[in-house]
């Protein structure tokens, strides 16, 4: 971690240049150079200067007119680079090149085989059908690049001294640009100007990363022109900033105005390219990054490319049949040359004086143009479109398609789908991933004491009983005193939720419904989700603010200003827009002025003698609802404020003691002030307003859907948020309004308070925790309100205790009351605060100023920054969040495991959560074994490892094998101990501990921890690996694994956008591994053996012919049918073949998951099974020529004659061997078999009947039309066939009968009747079952005895 001490020097020139005296921005970067030892030049290298684009200064005018310009060009080729440039990618693949070679080298005539204009067909045709593929795509790209260039904007033209059209493609560097609402951003802006008073801009993303969800964006800080116009040609700062990158949530630099004052540049004043303007009339600003430079731009790198382990595995067979072809090609050549050299004046050669030697050199050239095709030219053009039939069917699958989100499984990644079927590792985020990411409130502590809400778990199960929020039904709730129904949607997907017909209960009393008329959705979560019914107790306490004043004890009082502060904390320590359904964003008005208080008695007091509305105790009796209040402050247009003394512009003082916790009694009282309300603009109202008021009041029931239309929507960027804000709503402390300078908020007994907002810390995955710097709106002192993981938020907060006894008591308590959380499987959030004093908070933002400004390490600055201040905190309290599982997650996961997959789960949650998790969702079985690594240091861990492995063996030693030991073996690792375990002295006793059990949970694991054990996992054990997250914390993680499966839940689109499959549920997961991953293997590994068996089997024809042709060279078959064969005969069949051959069924893939373990184990694919392949080659090749050799021998037949059988038999002994491989035969398999032999035909017949010449020096006129008359011909055709392919017949036989595999046993099953299926399938079960090993329990370790609930005392715990 970086040094407070460091900062000057991080900070840089920088800080160096702060009091520099006025000088030209020219000027400004020289002395900055000469500081660095560089110049102006180098300087710009690094980053870059951006000033209005009518600046004087030539040297920046030169500087920006070098930058790119705002054209976009996504073509690869033009006119006239088309041919050369297409020519030479292509020529980049190994097969292209070599068959460019062939071709070339067959216009040799010394060594070529046949017409040479014959032998370049193959790869002419292959070659350009890419071409006119890559033409298509270009001309769209062409096409649409055309049309985003054409677009217009507005840009600023200081000669004309107003706005003008342009197009996107004139616009530049330092060009002002006026956008409206909805409108496109043409290039990457500094935000200067925007119509909303506050300085905020919305935009929609969705363009970059996917999400919907809109972002908030907002003016540069200071800016000079901050008024309702912004007049372009006063502008005159200007920006330096980094150089252009692809990080979208980065952007680093800072803005200096005239007056020498620097303002940080973050992203959130930057507006990027692609996006769309929403919810603000009209933003301008100035353009930094243009073009392919812009954000946008530099991300799109297009789709994302992996080999896949069967294409590795390919490459290495197509390296053995180079090999082989060499070997035959050199046999050839040496029979040739002894051919030669035997021959004495023999009358049918011409002489020649070519050595023998040198003649078999020329001829070892000759084989390899003869036998080329040994090598599979069409093989990769086929895996190429097989892999496309593949990812449409996935794609088009209804069991994978989500109605609610009305989403498929999305393919990113084309060409692994059969690494699909061979995962043996697959590593799972927890929260949105095996659970719903719909955090629902569930119960808090406050200040040492427990607060359960039982009508709210009552409420919780009723509603999980009917269903979670199915989109199938409709959410109607009915109350009996509007006798209306409201319906609500969800405001992150826009989709109805499920019907609560039983939460209508008959009551007179507080219920879970009346909450709900009153209640608004919020993002991520449904309106029942979102509803929270109070505690009782807590509300009295919360409510006791508008109590009359009775005299209190310090404990007491001390207790309800925690409360007080803890919902605080809720409500503004979070960036949950505030929005409603006639009003997009609401503004929150100035700065309320206000004396600071001193007591929670006071406050009290003030709020008694101002006879503002009081919090009632029960919600039912309240005035003014959050909605109809909103409505009033909104809608009015006036500023609100309030000022307790009579003078409107009186500071806020400096409390004398700051360091008093807000609401507690201080030493000093202060004196009494008798505060004014004033007419002009207060948080009351006016005489007219209080009538108006009061006729809404008179009227609201008969109003009723008026004011449910003005409820309050919030939008978070994560769901703990928004249901952290809603519960606080639920207690009266409601969030209002936001802007970047402050909040809006409810406070119970008070109304609308706005609460100035210095600063926004935001969460880090490293601090684990975020932060808000408030200034109190009732004591005017500098409170830090933060919220985090527990572990992080008690470890600061136990700095802060001191020797305060109630303060150490709340934290033991408030850790107990933790453990009991998580042992519920809550998740458990802890909230805390600092009081800061004047000088100590100008201190720090002095150095954190610094850090904003600067370019270089800002991001470490900024987090010391961060970790300096989040110091010394007071707990306040925790909350209890519960995050249900998804649907069908336990039975997926348990499919998984049956398939021999070992699952991984890396969460960041306690250990306690995730152990109950893993009970939930069936990863941990209550027999199981739980193995605890909890260490401190390396040596712990070092034996702490040898002990649980110890530990295994002696459970070994009790009678059961190692082998089924470890599948009754969980290891449970907390994020401290993993760091020590990713060390890599320890790496190889934590993988053999790992691997001895059957799944392992990472606790408190920080996203760099998910990907290393990814990546050690992946390259220690070399097994396949499968990484599934739906959050950008396990982007890393997806990347890393060798498949990344993305999940489009509420945490954005981040992990969808980085993987290689997007789902929308975890449960799709089951039959895209099971079912489509073991098709797609199984078809491409037995279609890729395919393709090797048909060349070699048919180039072996021609290499036999040599022995009887003196090795010259020369075939039996004319160079058409020999170029053709393998092109066009025999091509279409595999691909239909490799796209929709089925094994075995999808039911039953589903039923039986061992099935899987085929594909693990690769058993399609194997080296072993690849020369089995060649040796049958062999053996069909030998049968298909020795038998026509024999029927014709001694007769009168020519060359090509003799060949005619042999291509027939060749033909139908390679369709009907795929017709033995074939698992289904369906009528379109029929179909294309019966054409391609027709194909055949017609092609022979027509070329021998009209073709005379086409094979010079020879003549095939009628040659196939006299072999085709003989009875011999069909004899000789029809035994070859017969012959060649018996062996493999009987082999498979004899397998499938005698020791049949557990595919062939499926397909057998599958043959049965229902009832019989039915009755093997549960034999089937049973045998499986019975072969699993029960294991005995271990007695649980007393050093942990809170995990007893934990694991309801069934499972055994080593630690």
């Amino acid at each position: 971690m970086l040094r407070i001490e460091k900062l000057p020097e991080l900070a840089g020139p920088f800080l160096q240049t702060v009091f520099q005296e006025q000088r030209s921005p020219a000027a400004m970067i020289q002395q900055l150079d000469m500081d660095q030892g560089g110049t102006a030049k180098d300087l710009a290298k690094n980053r870059r200067l951006v000033m209005p684009s009518w600046t004087e200064d030539e040297e920046v005018k030169e500087l920006q007119q070098s930058y790119c310009r705002n054209k976009v060009q996504t073509t690869k080729y033009t006119f006239l680079s088309f041919i050369p440039k297409n020519l030479f990618e292509q020529l980049h693949r190994f097969a292209n090149v070599y068959f460019v070679f062939l071709g070339a080298l067959n216009f040799v005539p010394i060594v070529n085989a046949f017409q040479p204009e014959i032998s370049i067909i193959p790869i002419v045709f292959v070659m350009s059908i890419t071409a006119v593929k890559d033409l298509w795509e270009d001309q769209r790209r062409r096409k649409s690049d055309q049309k985003v260039n054409n677009c217009l904007c507005d840009v600023y033209d200081r000669k004309h001294q107003r706005y003008v059209e342009r197009r996107w493609a004139e616009v530049c560097v330092g060009d002002l640009v006026r956008l409206c609402c909805n409108e496109i951003i043409p290039a990457d802006m500094v935000l200067l100007h925007s119509s909303d008073s506050n300085g905020v801009c919305h935009i929609e993303t969705a363009n970059l990363d996917g999400e919907t969800n809109l972002k908030q964006r907002q003016v540069v800080r200071d800016l000079p022109q901050q008024g309702s116009e912004f007049i372009p040609v006063n502008y005159s700062s200007r920006i330096e900033c980094e150089n252009p990158n692809n990080d979208l949530r980065r952007f680093r630099g800072f803005m200096e105005h005239p007056g020498k004052a620097r303002i940080g540049l973050h992203s959130d004043n930057l507006l990027l390219r692609s996006c769309t303007v929403r919810n603000t009339e009209t933003v301008i600003g100035i353009v930094v990054y243009a073009g392919h430079e812009t954000k946008a731009m530099q991300n799109n790198s297009g789709p994302r490319y992996k080999r896949s382990k069967l294409e590795r595995r390919l490459n290495m067979d197509v390296l053995w049949s180079v090999a082989l072809l060499l070997l035959m090609c050199f046999v050839a050549a040496v029979g040739h040359g002894v051919w030669l050299n035997g021959l004495q004046n023999t009358i049918f050669m011409i002489p020649d004086d070519t050595h023998p030697a040198l003649a078999a050199f020329y001829m070892f050239w000759t084989m390899i143009i003869v036998l080329q095709v040994l090598i599979p030219i069409s093989l990769y053009v086929s895996i190429e479109i097989v892999k496309l039939g593949q990812v449409y069917f996935i794609q088009n699958d209804l069991d994978l398609y989500n109605p609610v989100l009305d989403t498929g499984v999305q393919c990113r990644a084309l060409n692994i789908t059969e690494d699909l079927g061979q995962i043996q590792y697959l590593f799972s985020d927890k929260t949105g991933t095996l659970t719903e990411n719909r955090m629902l409130f569930r119960r808090c502590t406050v200040a040492g004491t427990e607060y359960p809400h039982h009508e709210n778990a009552i409420s919780l199960e009723q509603y999980e009983a009917q269903g979670c929020g199915d989109a199938d039904h409709s959410l109607t709730l009915r109350s009996r005193a509007s006798r209306k129904s409201l319906s609500c949607k969800s405001l992150s997907c826009n989709r109805s939720s499920v019907s609560l017909n039983t939460l209508t209960a008959e009551s007179e009393t507080h219920s879970v419904h009346d909450t709900l008329r009153r209640h608004t959705p919020g993002a991520f979560s449904s309106t029942m989700e979102c509803a929270v019914v109070p505690d009782p107790q807590l509300q009295v306490k919360l409510s006791s603010l508008s109590s009359p004043m009775r005299s209190s004890l310090r404990q007491e009082t001390a207790e309800i200003s925690h409360i007080l502060d803890f919902f605080l904390a809720l409500t503004v320590c979070n960036t949950v827009v505030v929005s409603s359904p006639t009003q997009p964003r609401h503004v929150v008005q100035m700065p309320v002025v206000r004396t600071p208080l001193r007591s929670l008695e006071e406050m009290k007091a003030m709020f008694q003698k101002l006879s503002l509305p009081r919090f009632p105790h029960s919600p039912n009796q309240n005035t003014d609802t959050p909605a109809s209040l909103t409505k009033k402050l909104f809608s009015r247009g006036r500023s609100a404020s309030y000022f307790p003394n009579s003078n409107p512009q009186t500071p806020i003082k400096t409390p004398q003691s700051p360091t008093t916790p807000s609401g507690t009694p201080s030493s000093t009282p202060s004196t009494p002030v008798t505060p004014a309300l004033l007419s002009s603009g207060a948080w009351g109202e006016d005489v007219e307003d209080k009538q108006q008021a009061k006729d809404n009041s008179d009227n609201e029931s008969e109003s009723d859907d008026e004011d449910e239309a003005e409820e309050l929507l919030y939008e978070a960027e994560s769901p703990d948020e928004a249901a952290l804000v809603q519960a606080a709503k639920a207690y009266g402390c409601t969030l209002l309004g936001r802007s970047p300078e402050q909040v809006l908020v409810a406070v119970p007994g008070t109304g609308p308070l706005s609460i100035p907002l210095l600063h926004v810390l935001p969460f880090h995955s490293a601090r684990k925790r975020m932060s808000v710097v408030v200034r109190h709106p009732l004591t005017g002192e500098v409170v830090v309100y933060t919220k985090g993981a527990d572990n992080v938020i008690m470890e600061l907060a136990e700095e802060g205790t001191g020797e305060d006894g109630f303060a150490r008591e709340v934290m033991e308590r408030t850790q107990k009351h933790l453990d009991q959380y998580a042992r519920e499987g809550l998740r458990t959030l802890c909230v805390a605060k600092k009081v800061l004093e004047e000088q100590e908070y100008k201190a720090w933002l002095k150095r954190h100023e610094y850090a904003e400004t600067s370019i270089e390490n800002r991001e470490e600055l900024l987090l010391e920054s961060a970790e300096r201040l989040e110091t010394n905190l007071t707990l306040l309290g925790a909350t209890g969040i519960v995050d249900r599982l998804q649907e069908e997650v336990p039975e997926t996961i348990e499919a998984l495991q049956e398939a021999k997959i070992k699952v991984w789960v890396l969460t960041g949650d306690k250990q306690e959560t995730a152990i109950n998790i893993a009970f939930a969702c069936k990863l941990l079985r209550p027999t199981d074994h739980i193995l605890m690594a909890n260490c401190d240091s390396k040596e712990d861990c070092e034996a702490q490892f040898h002990e649980l492995q110890h530990e295994i063996r002696h459970v070994t030693k009790e009678g059961a094998s190692e082998d089924d030991c470890s599948s009754d073996c969980v290891l449970v690792i907390d994020g401290r101990t993993l760091d020590f375990a990713l060390q890599k002295e320890l790496q190889g006793p934590f993988l053999e501990l790992a691997c001895c059990c059957r799944s392992v949970i990472c606790c408190r694991s920080t996203p760099l921890q998910k990907s290393q054990v990814v990546r050690l996992v992946r390259d220690e054990l070399k097994v396949m690996t499968l990484a599934i997250g739906d959050g950008a914390n396990d982007v890393s993680m997806i990347q890393m694994a060798d498949v990344g499966i993305g999940i489009s839940g509420q945490e954005g689109m981040q992990a969808v956008m980085s993987s290689d499959f997007a789902i929308s549920r975890f449960k799709f997961l089951r039959k895209l591994i099971l079912v489509h991953g073991h098709w797609c293997y199984t078809r491409l590994a037995n279609m890729v053996l395919y393709f090797f068996y048909k060349n070699v089997m048919y180039v072996n024809l021609l290499f036999w012919y040599q022995f009887f042709c003196g090795f010259s060279g020369s075939t039996m078959t004319n160079s058409w049918v020999l170029i053709f064969f393998n092109l066009l005969f025999t091509s279409v069949p595999p691909l239909i073949y490799g796209v929709l051959d089925k094994d075995v069924s999808a039911k039953t893939l589903l039923e039986l998951p061992d099935l899987y373990k085929s594909g693990q184990n690769s058993q399609a694919y194997l080296p072993s099974t690849f020369w089995l392949t060649i040796l049958d080659a062999f053996y069909q090749s030998l049968v298909c020529f020795f038998i026509p050799y024999f029927a014709y021998a001694g007769s009168d037949i020519g060359v090509f004659s003799f060949g005619s059988p042999i291509n027939a038999s060749a033909l139908f002994i390679i369709l009907l061997h795929q017709v033995i491989e074939s698992r289904t035969v369906t009528w379109i398999h029929a179909t294309l078999l019966l054409f391609s032999v027709l194909f055949y035909y017609a092609f022979v017949l027509l070329f021998s009947i009209t073709c005379v010449t086409c094979n010079s020096p020879t003549n095939p006129y009628g040659i196939e039309t006299k072999m085709m008359s003989e009875s011999l011909y069909y004899l000789v055709c029809g035994l070859t066939t017969v012959l060649a392919l018996l062996p493999r017949i009987l082999f498979r036989a004899f397998c499938n009968t005698v020791c049949p595999s557990d595919l062939v046993r499926a397909q057998k099953m599958e043959r049965l009747s229902v009832q019989d299926y039915s009755s093997s399938l549960r034999q089937w079960r049973e045998s499986t079952a019975s072969q699993k090993h029960v294991p005995q329990n271990l007695s649980v370790n007393a050093d942990m005895p809170y995990l007893t609930d934990c694991i309801s005392e069934q499972g055994a715990v080593l630690s």
